[in-house]
């Protein structure tokens, strides 16, 4: 045979298996990443629901919330939202989830709606924990806040989707690559960079404010820690995503995408929906009713793991003196 098809045989073998090794080192990465999410999601899962369920048990002993204490609750309620919208990565990949494009669409609008949700219960926990609002200001009645969180998350998750758009092909990712920069960079500018700044603003101000007045930073309030742990990690997850769905929208418009990248991604995603996991963990452990509830019930296992324990040494003491007897 010439020369020349010995080269292309070759060439063809070496691309097929390259090709094979790059789908078999994207699967295994999705595969990982899936089982550590499981993991994760299941524990942010259990840390959530403990939470709501203390949110509960205080109202209807106190027949009444503190204002930053609901905020907080309705921002664990939209972790625990986007928990469950997660599944979908869980449940469906490394084979993609077979679904029409409005559905992927429709998909991706839930998460961006809720995501944006939770960021501005952020940013109106820190307009109440910086400049301390009067009781009677209007970002102080519920259906008002409700009312501006639902209609900007709205907006700005319908801005989105007219950039995302319907893209072709039967694979259901939340925020495909192939989208296009433009989406990508509007997610990160809107949903990420926008309101965090505004939470930095907020913080600035209620520095100032304590500086002039000598007053305590945070209004002296307990939430102030958790608020800035949860802010730094929600904020850290979103970021990590979004570069990363803005390098691969850059990677497919050079056509430099491969399996691998996408794998990536996927990664990305799961991060994203670990900083709900995790701020739900970090609500448990830091906010101080959430972990007197969580220590009750602890001490409550303890005791009735000890009592089958102490009813058989009893039993046997009884025994024992009847024997004697």
């Amino acid at each position: 045979q010439p020369l020349w098809v010995c080269f292309l045989k070759k060439s063809s073998g070496t691309t097929n298996t390259n090709y094979v090794h790059d789908i078999t080192a994207a699967d295994g990465l999705t595969s990982r990443t899936n089982q550590v999410y499981s993991a994760v999601a299941l524990l942010g899962f259990c840390a959530g629901c403990f939470v709501v369920f203390s949110f509960v048990q205080t109202f209807r002993a106190q027949r009444r919330l503190a204002w930053l204490d609901c905020l907080l609750w309705v921002f664990c309620g939209l972790q625990l939202l986007l928990l469950l919208l997660s599944l979908h990565i869980v449940a469906h990949r490394p084979k993609y989830m077979p679904n029409s494009p409005l559905g992927c669409a429709a998909l991706s609008f839930a998460v961006n709606a809720a995501s944006l949700c939770g960021v501005l219960v952020l940013v109106l926990m820190a307009f109440v924990l910086t400049l301390d609002p009067p009781f009677n200001a209007p970002l102080r009645k519920p259906t008002v806040c409700a009312a501006l969180v639902l209609l900007a998350s709205a907006a700005v998750s319908l801005l989105l989707a007219g950039l995302r758009g319907l893209p072709p092909g039967q694979d259901c990712v939340m925020d495909p690559a192939p989208a296009g920069v433009a989406y990508a960079a509007a997610k990160l500018s809107l949903a990420v960079l926008a309101p965090y700044a505004l939470q930095v603003g907020l913080l600035v101000s209620g520095c100032v404010r304590q500086w002039r007045s000598k007053g305590r930073f945070l209004s002296g309030s307990e939430e102030g820690p958790v608020f800035l742990t949860v802010t730094v990690l929600v904020f850290l997850c979103q970021l990590f995503h979004c570069a990363a769905l803005l390098r691969a929208a850059g990677l497919v418009q050079d056509g430099q995408e491969s399996r691998l990248e996408r794998a990536f991604l996927t990664v990305a995603e799961c991060v994203l929906f670990s900083g709900s996991s995790g701020s739900m963990v970090l609500v448990l452990l830091l906010h101080r009713p959430s972990r007197e509830s969580l220590q009750g019930a602890l001490r409550q296992l303890r005791d009735c793991c000890r009592r089958p324990g102490l009813n058989i040494l009893n039993m046997e003491y009884s025994i024992n003196r009847i024997n004697d007897t």
